[in-house]
């Protein structure tokens, strides 16, 4: 069984070019499911799995408590192994076939209010460290990249004179986004004063480094972000996708259009990108029950 996921997942990596961290993501759902095929269902080949043993996994993770969501991930999952399976490996039937996703529950993405924003981004700069904190959060801020495509980005990608940079999202799709006045200055700053005395002498393509001088990681960013969200006193629960979430509902509040704010955050469909029209109605009708004087 082992065999067929190893090809599998150089199926996923050549062929489909998926980025790492989607990867490991549907490694751990694989192994997962094939634990439970060998421990519970006693198989011991891909053959000899049916729908039924597909429902009992899923029905198992219930059990356990999992929520719709990482369900219906899972099952996402299954079926793309499934239909690798019938496509290499010319298996009669996909097991996973008319298996119904659990609805996932629609919850609105948390996001910081342009006052909270501005005392995050308010941060004293007196070292090389802050020098460096200040930029990546007007960056990510000014452009709403994800964690993972903030931390990537080289020196070569950075187009400041035009004000713009370029990423790699998932699936290595390049992107074009642009950057305001002040995340231009502080990423300049940044360059000047700080980047080079973290560096020092070595060879290091990555724009944002630890101070170590090594190329930042995403836990590295996580434990930067909340440090500074702490020492500036916002008690809300922010991660580095709350600035990214940030960044569109504050675009759309201000009168952007909904294919420009799809391009800039990179996502292929554009009921993705949606969701941030609910949360700027939201946000509006918070604004009326708290100011509007008949509410």
């Amino acid at each position: 069984m082992q065999d067929i996921i190893d090809d599998f997942f150089h199926y996923l990596q050549i062929e489909r070019g998926l980025s790492v961290n989607t990867l490991q993501s549907y490694r751990r759902d694989i192994k997962k499911y094939c634990s439970f095929l060998q421990t519970n269902c006693q198989l011991s080949d891909w053959k000899q799995v049916d729908r039924s043993h597909i429902l009992n996994y899923l029905y198992d993770l219930k059990d356990h408590d999992r929520s719709q969501a990482t369900i219906a991930r899972a099952l996402s999952t299954i079926r793309l192994f499934h239909q690798f399976l019938v496509r290499e490996y010319q298996f009669l039937a996909d097991a996973s076939l008319h298996i119904e996703s659990p609805k996932k529950a629609r919850t609105l993405p948390k996001v910081l209010s342009t006052r909270e924003i501005d005392t995050l981004l308010m941060i004293p700069t007196p070292n090389s460290l802050t020098i460096r904190n200040k930029a990546m959060l007007e960056m990510l801020y000014a452009t709403g990249l994800r964690v993972s495509e903030l931390i990537q980005i080289k020196v070569s990608d950075l187009h400041l004179m035009m004000g713009f940079v370029r990423c790699l999202g998932k699936g290595g799709k390049e992107r074009i986004v642009p950057l305001g006045d002040i995340a231009k200055d502080a990423i300049e700053n940044y360059l000047t004063n700080s980047r080079e005395q973290l560096v020092k002498h070595k060879k290091i393509d990555q724009l944002f480094v630890n101070h170590h001088g090594n190329p930042l990681s995403r836990q590295g960013f996580w434990k930067i972000l909340k440090g500074v969200a702490r020492d500036v006193g916002i008690k809300k629960e922010i991660t580095p996708h709350t600035l990214r979430h940030s960044f569109a509902t504050h675009l759309l509040e201000n009168g952007a259009d909904l294919r420009s704010v799809q391009e800039m955050l990179g996502h292929a469909d554009i009921s993705t990108t949606q969701i941030y029209t609910h949360v700027s109605k939201a946000r509006l009708k918070d604004i009326y029950s708290s100011y509007h004087p008949r509410a």
